[in-house]
C-alpha cells in the first residue's frame, strides 16, 4: 500500500535494539493467516506496528541481558551467537489489541490558491501550504508522502470524483475511469507545501507520533472552498453580490461549475 510501515518498524527495532536499520530485515505477513488479524487502516496502522515492535524488543533485550552481563561491549553479532550457545528463545512476539489504542488530538490548517475559468469551468490548484500536527515524527519524509497522497484523494473527492446510479435498478454507472474521474498528474497542486508542527509530542508509546494518513483528505476542503470564492468573486463583478447563495452538491467539477 505504501504507506512505509515496514520502514518504521526497522527504524523502531534499529534505534530500541542500539544496532544499524541494515541488520533488521521485515519477513512478508498475511491477514488471511493471523488468527488476530485486522485491516491496514484507520491512520494507525504503523503506531500499533511500533508498538508491537517495541515489546518484541524490550522482550528480547530483557532475555539478552544475563548474556549481555557476562561480556564486555560485545557486537551485536557476538552476543546473539553466544545467546545461542546458551539456548536462549531468540523469537518473540508481541500483541496489540483495543486496549492499546492511543487517544490524542491531531491539528492542522491548510490553504489554497486556485485559478477558475469562468467561462469554461476549468480549475487549477495554484498553491496549497498545509500545516498538519504529527507529532514527533519517527520517519519525516514517509509522513510527507503520506500527507500528500492523503490530500490528493480528499482533492478527488471534492473536485472530481463522483457516484452515478441509474434511478430504476441502483446499478453503478460511473465504474471504470471513462466516466469515474480521479485525480491525474497535472491536478496536483503546482506548488505544494507541507509543513508539520513542531514541538508536538504525542505520549512515550508511540515515540511521540501521531496519526498522519487521513486528516489531510478532511483538509482539502480547502480546495473546494477556494474554488467557491472564486466563483463568488466572478458573480460579484456581474453585480450579484457574495452574499447570494448558490449551490453546489459536488464534487467541484467542470460540469458542476458551469451548472
Amino acid at each position: 500500500m505504501g504507506q512505509g510501515v515496514n520502514t518504521k518498524a526497522v527504524q523502531v527495532c534499529a534505534y530500541l535494539l542500539g544496532i544499524s536499520i541494515e541488520k533488521v530485515q521485515i519477513k512478508g505477513n498475511n491477514t488471511f493467516i493471523a488468527p488476530n488479524g485486522f485491516i491496514s487502516g484507520g491512520s494507525i496502522t504503523s503506531q500499533n506496528v511500533a508498538i508491537g515492535v517495541q515489546r518484541c524488543c524490550n522482550e528480547l533485550l530483557r532475555r539478552l541481558q544475563p548474556i549481555r552481563s557476562q561480556m564486555t561491549n560485545p557486537t551485536w553479532e557476538a552476543l546473539i551467537k553466544r545467546a545461542f550457545e546458551a539456548d536462549v528463545d531468540l523469537q518473540v512476539h508481541g500483541y496489540v489489541g483495543q486496549s492499546d489504542v492511543q487517544n490524542y488530538n491531531i491539528y492542522g490548517a491548510t490553504l489554497a490558491e486556485v485559478e477558475l475559468d469562468i467561462l469554461t469551468g476549468e480549475s487549477e490548484v495554484r498553491r496549497v501550504d498545509l500545516l498538519e500536527d504529527v507529532g514527533q515524527s519517527v520517519s519525516p519524509e514517509i509522513d510527507i508522502g503520506q500527507v500528500e497522497g492523503a490530500f490528493i484523494m480528499g482533492l478527488g473527492y471534492w473536485t472530481s470524483e463522483q457516484l452515478v446510479y441509474n434511478p430504476n435498478t441502483g446499478e453503478l454507472l460511473t465504474d471504470r475511469t471513462w466516466n469515474y474521474h480521479v485525480p491525474q498528474a497535472r491536478d496536483i497542486p503546482q506548488d505544494f507545501r507541507i509543513y508539520f508542527r513542531k514541538k508536538s509530542y504525542s505520549n512515550d508509546t508511540i515515540f511521540g507520533a501521531k496519526a498522519t494518513g487521513e486528516p489531510p483528505i478532511c483538509m482539502a476542503i480547502a480546495v473546494p472552498f477556494a474554488i467557491r470564492e472564486a466563483i463568488a468573486a466572478a458573480r460579484l463583478e456581474s453585480g450579484i453580490p457574495t452574499t447570494q447563495w448558490f449551490t453546489i452538491d459536488g464534487p467541484y467539477s467542470l460540469e458542476n461549475i458551469l451548472m
